[in-house]
């Protein structure tokens, strides 16, 4: 996209860097046994999280699922406040209460991630709903996988977002797995947005792995549901690099499967687009690089340091 400065595209790189970065040390972190319960790493999606939530404002809303670090960080989250919420610290984002499968950042937009799948999407449309009646022109983005598409959450609340033009940007992030089970074998259709004809919307395909074209997908979709067109599906075809969760045995995908799909790896092949366009040096990356890292390791003594919830308080913030 011609349109997009190149301030503008050297920070859709360092967000994608940032969580990359987030991602390996938090796998690392758990590998180690400073977290306890399962990480599940969004590396190799980076572009479709960044592409979607750099095209929104503050104002608008996001929802995840349980692989939503990335679309926290993309959204403008704190690495430092994530972190201590995966260590479950009190100065995380949830108190400590929520892990690594719950975070909520509210002051960035984000409504939370939820670990039940597609349990997300409806909450996005609500949130689409008050917008709505309240004459906001604000929008919302329900994330979810492949896998998110084939429940009822998602079908019920695609349609009602139909009926009533709601402002929300359906993201569906095909990375090819469920768990284990691969797209082939739970949808008898090759290109998933096609399902948007189903109800009356516009559905388009991307690059999952090309951070301009999910950005340019989403600018449109954006536009459209500002204005009281109604929704938009956007698909982003990309690939889970790393297992369902850190650590996993993955004994059910070839290793040379995985291999190729490195191949893809959007963030070196974005750095080698701005780098080809004279957006930036190698040298100027390489400064963006660690002042990431410099960034993560500033979390992580952030988190650490942070205190324990008191057990005495383990009833506060409970809701009926």
């Amino acid at each position: 996209m011609d349109s997009v400065d190149d301030a503008t595209r050297v920070e859709m790189y360092r967000r994608m860097v940032l969580i990359r970065e987030f991602e390996l040390a938090a796998m690392d972190l758990f590998k180690r046994g400073d977290i306890k319960g399962a990480v599940h790493p969004y590396i190799g999606q980076e572009a479709s999280g960044v592409g979607v939530c750099m095209a929104l404002e503050v104002e608008d809303l996001i929802a995840g699922t349980h692989r939503s670090h990335g679309h926290n960080l993309a959204k403008g989250a704190s690495p430092d406040r994530m972190m201590a919420e995966i260590l479950g610290k009190v100065t995380g984002y949830c108190k400590g209460r929520g892990g690594s499968m719950h975070i909520a950042a509210f002051d960035t937009g984000s409504l939370g991630a939820l670990a039940v799948v597609g349990s997300g999407i409806p909450i996005a449309v609500g949130a689409a709903l008050a917008f709505q009646m309240r004459g906001e022109d604000h929008v919302t983005v329900p994330f979810t996988g492949d896998a998110g598409m084939n429940t009822g959450n998602w079908h019920e609340s695609v349609n009602m977002a139909s009926v009533w033009d709601l402002p929300v940007v359906f993201v569906l992030e095909d990375n090819k797995y469920g768990v284990s089970t691969h797209i082939r074998d739970s949808t008898n259709i090759e290109d998933l947005s096609v399902r948007a004809q189903s109800y009356g919307i516009p559905g388009v395909r991307v690059d999952g792995f090309d951070v301009l074209a999910v950005y340019e997908a989403a600018v449109t979709a954006v536009a459209r549901a500002r204005a009281g067109d109604g929704p938009t599906l956007i698909v982003t075809e990309s690939y889970r690099l790393e297992g369902h969760y850190a650590g996993e045995p993955e004994v059910y995908r070839e290793r040379s499967e995985v291999a190729e799909q490195w191949q893809h790896d959007p963030i070196p092949r974005f750095r080698q687009v701005l780098i080809d366009a004279g957006v930036a040096s190698a040298s100027d990356l390489d400064e963006v690089d660690a002042a990431v890292k410099a960034e993560i390791v500033k979390a992580i003594e952030f988190a650490k340091q942070s205190p324990e919830p008191d057990p005495s308080t383990a009833m506060d913030y409970i809701y009926a």
